[in-house]
């Protein structure tokens, strides 16, 4: 079953994403807590959206989302920050129907693309996104700036 988050969710949701993070070789990076994303989920102004994947009452994946814009299509599209189903869970079709929800809300509202990224080592979501039909963007490159660069660009 997939629904949307709640607050509830969000100490199973803090958890999956070090999970995420450890599976990726990143644990280091995360420096989310419960209070952060319960602020960023479901506070004054939410910034960002979820998810969850359930099966017997237990969350067992969820998706972490938020509105992009295209200039050149003229309308909002959901970038996917994470999507992540337990090991235990992979190949039950809850990864399939995370991404579905998302689809199936671009469609009601309009939304006219579905984002993402993935490490090009990660061969098994790699297969996972092109059996879904999507489209590799290689001739993007990805940036980002964080700690200090971010911090000597600001003064």
């Amino acid at each position: 079953m997939i629904r949307p988050a709640t607050p509830d969710d969000v100490p199973a949701i803090v958890s999956m994403i070090h999970e995420l993070a450890a599976y990726e070789n990143a644990a280091h990076e995360v420096r989310v807590t419960e209070e952060m994303l319960r602020d960023s989920l479901f506070g004054e102004r939410p910034a960002a959206f979820a998810h969850m994947a359930e099966q017997d009452g237990a969350a067992v994946g969820f998706t972490v989302w938020f509105l992009t814009y295209s200039t050149w299509r003229g309308v909002h599209g959901i970038y996917m920050e994470d999507l992540y189903v337990r090991p235990a869970h992979r190949g039950g079709g809850h990864g399939r129907a995370l991404m579905a929800e998302l689809a199936r809300i671009c469609a009601e509202r309009g939304y006219q693309r579905l984002e993402w990224s993935v490490l090009d080592w990660n061969e098994p979501s790699i297969a996972f996104y092109d059996k879904l039909g999507a489209v590799r963007q290689d001739e993007w490159l990805k940036y980002r700036l964080t700690d200090e660069p971010l911090e000597r660009l600001s003064r």
